[in-house]
């Protein structure tokens, strides 16, 4: 009998150590929640070259932008010789300005609006889909979509008497599907799936109102505020034997080039770079670009952007 007492108490007392060590363990319940952890800064600003990136103004912020492209730095078909303004294409006359302002009503939203020389002018919306995290979920890439309209205000004389030419024809427009990754600290890529309408085709009956094309950008952090940045797209229709509205038969440049390197002061992002496009805005850029690699026509650009927060303090 006193054999079984002292197995029953032996038994009792593993028992409650194993009540006590469960009961001083949190519950599944009650264990803390993984928090998710965002990739921050996948890149240093709303744009990545011309392209806009996946970046997101933030909430209650008016971001300015400035951006200008100078004239081809390099102009082989010239027959006149060269001076130091003209290889900078600094004393081109076709420099483009393009000045924006973006503002964020949310975190995951911005609106902007721009002037892009020419009398034509833009407007857009840009939506954050996904954010890249880790934690309770994980979610490998961000994702972000941009819906821009373009409206070209100039004057058109040669259809003045055109009975069917209405204003609206003026407008085109640029869906874009931003997709982008920070593969490290320091390293980050982005595609990006393009389409752009033309409301009105261009030139003539055999051409299409659709342009599609896939980009591929990406950021290089060498420094804590010092970035290298490169775009490539690649145009996918529409560039060669292009009715033009002469009458003659047009090749636009399929491929769009830039690489740059970008400033990060804190208060202001500073771009500098090179790339063979002089157009400011994305539509002409992937869709109507003259400039071909092969004969070396590349121009310099830079762009500075600023936010100012106007929330309630």
């Amino acid at each position: 009998m006193k054999k079984y007492i002292f197995l029953l108490f032996i038994l009792v007392t593993i028992a409650g150590q194993n009540y006590a060590q469960d009961a001083n363990e949190p519950s599944q319940e009650e264990a803390p929640k993984l928090k998710p952890k965002y990739a921050k800064n996948t890149f240093q600003a709303t744009n990545i070259i011309n392209m806009h990136s996946v970046e997101m103004v933030n909430k209650s912020n008016l971001q300015f932008q400035v951006a200008h492209h100078f004239g081809v730095a390099w102009n082989k078909d010239a027959t006149t010789g060269q001076n130091l303004a003209q290889v900078l294409g600094l004393n081109s006359g076709i420099a483009k300005t393009y000045i924006s302002l973006d503002y964020s009503l949310f975190d995951h939203t911005n609106l902007g609006i721009a002037f892009a020389g020419n009398l034509t002018f833009e407007g857009w919306i840009k939506l954050k889909l996904l954010r890249q995290q880790t934690g309770p979920k994980n979610v490998p890439v961000s994702i972000a979509w941009l819906s821009l309209t373009n409206a070209n205000a100039q004057e058109d004389p040669s259809n003045d008497d055109n009975p069917n030419y209405v204003a609206w024809n003026k407008f085109s427009f640029l869906h874009q599907l931003l997709i982008a990754r920070k593969l490290s600290p320091k390293l980050s890529l982005q595609v990006m799936p393009t389409l752009v309408h033309y409301n009105i085709i261009p030139y003539g009956i055999n051409n299409s109102n659709n342009v599609f094309s896939l980009g591929l950008a990406g950021k290089y952090q060498a420094k804590p505020n010092t970035a290298l940045t490169m775009e490539y797209s690649r145009q996918l229709n529409m560039y060669e034997d292009v009715l033009d509205i002469s009458g003659s038969i047009s090749n636009y440049a399929p491929d769009l080039f830039a690489v740059g390197v970008e400033f990060n002061t804190g208060g202001h992002v500073f771009q500098f770079y090179i790339g063979n496009t002089t157009s400011a805005s994305n539509i002409e850029q992937l869709s109507r670009n003259l400039n071909f690699i092969k004969d070396g026509k590349f121009a310099m650009g830079f762009r500075l952007n600023r936010s100012f927060y106007i929330g309630k303090e």
